[in-house]
């Protein structure tokens, strides 16, 4: 299983999304997410059909940090420019992980 890491940090457990049919099925009809969800290539995501809030960080091809934001349900956000990825994870995550504009964040497995 991947984890999602910032410097030496295990923030999360990680699903990566990186087929056309893993990223369009996301959260959608999930009562939760355990973890996290890295969807790529994505540049924006929505919220219909999901069940729960999410935080949402749009990252670079590096894996930084571009934007982060709260979505609630029924919501469809804006493409970010330079954005290559999406992360997901319910909401609150961020803020417990201590995410932040400007992270650089890496896959291990």
């Amino acid at each position: 299983m991947p984890w999602l890491v910032r410097g030496d940090q295990v923030l999360s457990s990680l699903r990566v999304a990186d087929s056309l049919g893993v990223r369009t099925r996301g959260l959608v009809g999930r009562d939760g997410l355990e973890g996290a969800i890295l969807l790529r290539p994505a540049r924006s995501v929505h919220t219909l059909g999901m069940r729960f809030p999410i935080d949402v960080a749009h990252l670079d091809d590096d894996l930084t940090v571009l934007r982060t934001t709260r979505m609630d349900g029924l919501r469809v956000g804006r493409p970010v420019r330079r954005a290559r990825a999406v992360l997901e994870a319910e909401a609150g995550s961020f803020e417990r992980w201590g995410l932040a504009v400007g992270d650089v964040l890496e896959v291990r497995e």
